[in-house]
């Protein structure tokens, strides 16, 4: 992937382009809003990282710009700001996901990541296939090597968001905020309860588990 990073901080976003870069990405800096948007003119772009509080034009001004003038392509938010309001505003200002400072390198990763997988989709998905497992979105239905697998629909939502990212690392941070719609950890082990339950009737009879625990990182859904 093609990725533009925009951090007034050098050190913060060398790291990135660094490990980045590590994945096989091709990245390219700018170093405050204004140099992001001439960065973006006529450029294409898979994916902008973008922090919120910069020199000259912050990301809210960045970003509202490149929607203004037609510019779709997918925007990760960096912001030192948490509260909800804070990311509601950079949302509503034209950004695909926001990622709280200080953040995991491999969070940031994964999140680009699915930014790139979800625009590649294009249209409307009716099914989801990861190895043996299939999931009809339209029936609410499951099945793995023909089998049916009944589901809780918590369950079940749960397994679509790793469904739609299989193969890759999702975080607890990523599940309580597009499974339970939490944008604060609510100090619980709801994720844990949930995991385990799903493990147990996705993974139970068969010879590969797939549904893996990545550490330090979160879970895997692996073919």
């Amino acid at each position: 992937m093609r990725l533009l990073i925009v951090e007034d901080d050098r050190e913060a976003a060398q790291a990135m382009a660094t490990g980045l870069s590590e994945r096989g990405h091709e990245c390219e800096q700018a170093h405050d809003g204004e140099a992001g948007l001439a960065a973006a003119d006529g450029r294409k772009f898979d994916v902008m990282i973008v922090d919120r509080m910069m020199p000259r034009l912050d990301g809210v001004g960045m970003v509202g710009a490149l929607r203004r003038r037609g510019d779709a392509t997918p925007v990760l938010f960096l912001s030192a700001l948490g509260e909800v309001h804070d990311r509601v505003t950079g949302l509503n200002a034209g950004g695909d996901d926001y990622l709280v400072k200080p953040y995991a390198l491999a969070e940031l990763i994964a999140r680009v990541e699915a930014l790139a997988r979800r625009r590649d989709t294009g249209g409307v998905q009716t099914q989801l296939k990861v190895g043996d497992l299939e999931m009809d979105l339209i029936g609410r239905r499951v099945h793995r090597a023909g089998v049916e697998i009944d589901l809780q629909p918590r369950e079940f939502q749960l397994l679509e968001f790793l469904m739609r990212h299989g193969g890759q690392s999702v975080t607890r941070t990523m599940l309580l905020e597009k499974v339970w719609e939490y944008h604060f950890d609510p100090q619980t082990n709801v994720i844990d309860v949930h995991i385990s339950r799903l493990r147990a009737k996705i993974d139970k009879g068969f010879d590969k588990a797939m549904l893996q625990t990545v550490r330090g990182a979160g879970y895997r859904l692996e073919a």
